[in-house]
Order: C-alpha cells, then sequence, then structure tokens
C-alpha cells in the first residue's frame, strides 16, 4: 500500500490473531492477541457471524430491543460498518495459538485497518484550536477528570504538552459520560480501571450505548517510550470485563513526523466537546487552576488522581503531601540543556515553553517543601467552582 505500509505495521502489533478490543466499528475479536485461558480468542461466551467466518463455535448476537429513537443507538454498528459487536467463546483455542484468518476477515480486517488510519489522518490534518478557559477544565499529567452533557459549567476537557505520553478519551454513547486523562506509562495497569470507574460512576451507564475509546499521542521517540505505552494501554483495555470500542488511534508511528532526522510528534494536545463529542487538535494558554501545584504533585511522583466532581461541578484540589524535592538547588542553577537532558522523556520534541514550565515547578517545590504546612492548612482541599464568565473561582470551603 506504499506509503501506508508503515501504519500498517504498527498496526499489526494487534496481529492477526483474535482480540477483544475492536477495530472502529468492528468487533471484538476482530484483531489482535488472544483471550483469556479457556475463553478462545474473544475472552468471554457468544458468538454469531463474525466467529462463523473464522470457523468458530457461536451463536446469533442479540439483537438490540431499546427504545431508542435518536438515530442508531451504539448497540451495533453504523449502517456500513463491518460487522456488529459480537463475543467469541471456544475451548479448542486456548490462550496463545495462533487462528487462521478467513479471506473475508482479511478483507474486513483490511477495512478496519484503513478507516483507523483515516481517522488518523484527519485528525493530524486539523489546524490547532486555541481553546480560552470559558467552560474548560484542563487536565494535567497523572490527572483524569470525567463529566457528562449535564454538567452546566464544564464543557470541555482538554490536555496538552504531550510528548512520549499518550491522552486517553473514554465515552459513553448512551449518557455521554466523558472521561479524559494525560498518562505517561508510570502505572498503566492501575490508572485504565481507574478511567473505566470513573465512567461507571454515572447513573445510566448500563443504558443503550456503548464505550468508546480515543488513543491520541507519542511518537518515534529514540527509548522508544511511546510505543511502549501503546502497548500497555493496549493490552490493559483489553484485559477489561466491559466491550470497548477503539474508534481513535494516533499513537506512535501514527503520529509521527520526522525533520532533520529527528523525530517528533504531530499532536501535542487535544480537546474533546462533552456536548457533541467532538475532539479536535487543541493548544491551551490556561492550564489552571493552581498549574504549579499541580505539576509538582507529579514531578514528585504523584500516582493518577481524579480531579473533578461532576455532581457538585467542584474541581478538587489535594490536600497532597511530598517530601522535599532531592537537589533542588542543583537543579536550579543548570542551563536549559542540562535540564532537557535530564528532566525530560524526550528533550528533542519538547515544546518551547517546557524549561520554562520546569524551572517554575522547581522553584514551587523549593519554596513548599511540605505543602501540607503551607498549602492545605487543616489538611482541607483547595475547591474551585466556574463562576458565571465561566472561569475557575476559589470557593472558601467544602459544601460552600
Amino acid at each position: 500500500m506504499g506509503p501506508c505500509d508503515p501504519a500498517l505495521d504498527f498496526l499489526s502489533l494487534l496481529g492477526q490473531r483474535l482480540r477483544r478490543t475492536p477495530f472502529p466499528g468492528g468487533t471484538r475479536g476482530a484483531a489482535g492477541g488472544a483471550g483469556r485461558p479457556g475463553t478462545g480468542g474473544g475472552g468471554r461466551p457468544g458468538g454469531g457471524e463474525a466467529a462463523a467466518s473464522l470457523g468458530l463455535p457461536g451463536r446469533p448476537p442479540p439483537r438490540c430491543r431499546c427504545s431508542w429513537t435518536g438515530g442508531e443507538c451504539g448497540c451495533r454498528s453504523p449502517p456500513g460498518t463491518w460487522s456488529e459487536p459480537t463475543r467469541f467463546w471456544s475451548k479448542q483455542y486456548p490462550l496463545g495459538k495462533k487462528i487462521e484468518v478467513s479471506k473475508r476477515r482479511k478483507k474486513n480486517l483490511t477495512a478496519a485497518m484503513l478507516h483507523t488510519l483515516e481517522r488518523a489522518r484527519l485528525l493530524r490534518g486539523q489546524s490547532v484550536q486555541q481553546v480560552g478557559p470559558q467552560g474548560l477544565l484542563y487536565v494535567q499529567q497523572r490527572e483524569l477528570a470525567v463529566t457528562s452533557p449535564k454538567d452546566g459549567s464544564v464543557s470541555i476537557l482538554g490536555s496538552d504538552d504531550a510528548t512520549t505520553c499518550h491522552i486517553v478519551v473514554l465515552r459513553h454513547t448512551g449518557n455521554g459520560a466523558t472521561c479524559l486523562t494525560h498518562c505517561d506509562g508510570s502505572d498503566t495497569k492501575a490508572e485504565v480501571p481507574l478511567i473505566m470507574n470513573a465512567i461507571k460512576s454515572f447513573p445510566d451507564h448500563t443504558q443503550c450505548g456503548r464505550l468508546e475509546a480515543h488513543l491520541v499521542g507519542g511518537f518515534n521517540d529514540d527509548r522508544q517510550l511511546s510505543q511502549k505505552l501503546t502497548h500497555q494501554l493496549l493490552s490493559e483495555f483489553d484485559r477489561q470485563e466491559d466491550d470497548i470500542h477503539l474508534v481513535t488511534l494516533c499513537v506512535t508511528e501514527l503520529n509521527d513526523r520526522e525533520e532533520n532526522e529527528s523525530h517528533f510528534p504531530i499532536i501535542y494536545g487535544i480537546a474533546v466537546n462533552i456536548k457533541t463529542a467532538e475532539i479536535y487538535r487543541a493548544s491551551f494558554q490556561d492550564r489552571g487552576p493552581e498549574e504549579e501545584l499541580r505539576a509538582a504533585r507529579a514531578l514528585t511522583g504523584g500516582p493518577m488522581i481524579s480531579i473533578y466532581d461532576a455532581k457538585t461541578e467542584q474541581l478538587r484540589i489535594g490536600p497532597y503531601s511530598w517530601t522535599p524535592f532531592p537537589h533542588v538547588d542543583f537543579w536550579l542553577q543548570q542551563d536549559d540543556k542540562q535540564i532537557l537532558e535530564n528532566l525530560s522523556t524526550s528533550p528533542l520534541a519538547e515544546p518551547p515553553h517546557f524549561v520554562e514550565h520546569i524551572r517554575s515547578t522547581l522553584m514551587f517545590l523549593k519554596k513548599h517543601p511540605s505543602p501540607a504546612n503551607t498549602l492545605f492548612p487543616g489538611n482541607k482541599a483547595l475547591l474551585y467552582k466556574k463562576n458565571e464568565d465561566g472561569l475557575w473561582e476559589k470557593i472558601s470551603s467544602p459544601g460552600s
């Protein structure tokens, strides 16, 4: 396929064996690694037309009996896509056993790959939109935020500055609950369940609809950190019990550009409109509130956390604690090159403001070596709420 070959080679990481995480419009079992022991490629009981095309036992998938009247409900793939969501089952095919794929399935798999490549191409081709602070909830590294179209304060979730990091959006098409997170590979195995539970915390998460995942970020970095994170995320989403439909995959090789023999990400940031579900390239001038405090928590090794309560429509920060950052004075004395080479996973690919951001975070850590004493009196969180102008405003205490 000429220029598309490298991307298809990358997508081959999903393999020619059954896999539970589907391609867009596809099914669990469309492609990739085998399922769990005793469940064949799909991992759970089920079957249908797709199973029959592979010569696997199964039964037709249940038809949707919901009363959804707003067009396609999401229980089935839209008309014209290559198959319906089904599950596969066969004790004849234990974990790791390769399954021969029929010509029809190969054709469908290729079509699904091309659809994924086309979505990635369209996203890469967009111009970058400057997103203002009104209605925005900015998500920093190792943070996640989830809300729904019923939210009267937040209408946009966004994050940027992702080089080897990946930005993940998970959305339920039924109730519109949407989670955005900025993953750096620190503990992907624990983070994916957090994302799943955040979506499930919303009422009506079991109503008609499906879970759709969008992964954006990374590039062909020398240390292959992006590729490792891509594999981790796909693997962990695949392990979840729920059916998760992979809709957007613009990661690593699919998000790479080369200039003067050096590689860079094409997309550094995205935003998602909670009301319309549109995902687009974005950058942000306002990364608050409490940008330095939140960045300091990540730099000192804090784990992934949820920062927003959609019920109260409040942003909750802290209380955090960390030990004094080692050799902070030494790092503040270093030139830009030393900071880039030692405090970045991808020195050549960082955005222009990276060093300034690191210096300001280090200064914050020097000023607040023990945040519990200076930033969170009484061990209480800092709470923010959007005002009438759509901007974050600090509120005095929890419940106010």
